[in-house]
Order: C-alpha cells, then sequence, then structure tokens
C-alpha cells in the first residue's frame, strides 16, 4: 500500500501571514491537528501544529488584560512559529516508509509531495486506520495469535490447513516474535469453529498463543 492511498488529498492550507488566532479556529472548525503553510504561489514553506499554536498564546499567569493578550495574538503570524525545516514523504512512497519517517522524527503526520508540489498530508491516524483493517478489527471471525517458525513452508501450513477445512482467512499480519527465530501471525477466520482451528493448529504444530471469537464493531 502506497502513501497516497491513505493520504488526505482535501488539504486545508494557510499562508503565513495568517494570524496565529485564525489559524488555530481553523483547526478546531475543521478538526485537524496541523496544516501545511504555502505562500501566494501554492508552495509549501512550513507546517504549523496545534500545539504550536497553543504555545504561542501567552500564559494564563502573565499580567496582561484579555484586551492586550487579544491585541498581541492578532498582531503574532503564523510564519513566525511554523516549522520551516519539513520533513516530508513521497505520494508514492510505502506507507510503512511513511510511519518509519514519523517514529524516527518523532513527527505526528508529514506533509505528502508530488512531482515538487504538496500533494496531500499523511497523519499517525491514517496509520491507525490502515492496522485497523489489516488485523479486521471491524471485522467478525475466529481471531488467532499463532508463534510460528522462521523456516522455509511453516506460514504455508497454515494457511493450507485452514483452507483445507473450508475456512475464509479475511485478514492476515505477521509480526517479530521474542527473536528472529520466530514470528507472531494473527489472523482471522470465518466459516470454522474455535474448536476446529485449535485442534488444526495443534495437528500442525503451530503453537497458539490466544484464540477468540471477535465480534465486528
Amino acid at each position: 500500500m502506497l502513501v497516497r492511498q491513505r493520504m488526505t488529498k482535501k488539504l486545508i492550507t494557510i499562508t503565513p501571514e495568517t494570524p496565529v488566532a485564525e489559524a488555530l479556529s481553523f483547526m478546531r472548525q475543521n478538526q485537524v491537528r496541523r496544516l501545511p503553510v504555502t505562500n501566494k504561489r501554492g508552495q509549501l514553506v512550513g507546517i504549523v501544529a496545534e500545539k504550536d499554536l497553543l504555545y504561542a498564546s501567552p500564559s494564563p499567569a502573565t499580567s496582561l488584560s484579555v484586551y492586550e493578550v487579544g491585541y498581541l495574538l492578532s498582531k503574532l503570524k503564523v510564519q513566525e512559529i511554523m516549522t520551516k525545516e519539513l520533513i516530508t514523504v513521497n505520494a508514492d512512497a510505502p506507507l510503512e516508509e511513511a510511519a518509519r519517517i514519523m517514529i524516527d522524527n518523532q513527527v505526528s503526520g508529514l506533509p505528502v509531495m508530488e512531482g515538487g508540489e504538496l500533494a496531500g498530508i499523511i497523519t499517525e491516524t491514517d496509520i491507525f486506520k490502515t492496522i485497523l483493517e489489516m488485523l479486521g478489527a471491524r471485522e467478525s471471525g475466529i481471531r488467532l495469535t499463532l508463534t510460528v517458525a522462521n523456516e522455509r513452508g511453516a506460514f504455508g501450513k497454515i494457511t493450507g490447513k485452514i483452507t483445507e477445512l473450508g475456512g475464509d482467512i479475511i485478514t492476515l499480519g505477521t509480526f517479530y516474535g521474542e527473536d528472529r527465530s520466530t514470528g507472531i501471525v494473527i489472523l482471522k477466520v470465518r466459516g470454522l469453529e474455535e474448536t476446529v482451528l485449535r485442534e488444526a493448529m495443534q495437528e500442525i504444530n503451530i503453537d497458539i498463543q490466544d484464540i477468540r471469537h471477535s465480534s465486528s464493531a
């Protein structure tokens, strides 16, 4: 899956001259936590997060009056607090690449570029939604968590056995085990009873960490 398939394409952008108070209002109205900043030519020049705008506001302990605080905020522009050293990702990058960049740089969203132009934005929420989809969190079925040896054919044994019994594998994900000699396989199956699946995994010597019925939500 590529970034372009999960990014937000309908962007709300602001200019460097946008007042901080107005930018914060845009965020709250549109329920977003960051806004790309573009110049008059539509070129990306920065990004501002909700926390940047909130930190820019005077402290409640300040001796300024409400009117003075409002005046200062009306004069403060986004260009004074926005992040200018941008970390971006290409629209054709794999989704896991975007996740890696976010984790490595401790950011929760990335502007997405295509042909040198701003094409969208990808956020940690988009990544979480994809994980939910991958693991079938909103699908009903029997959910199995298996410990599988890192050896040729182990994966095929599991899927082959379930198919042989007439089960329908609707989602499947693989993860690292405690060390690289094993892996964790999480799958969701329809069309088979829990007891049948448990016996089938025992028959092919696959260790079941967890098995349960999972309802759709």
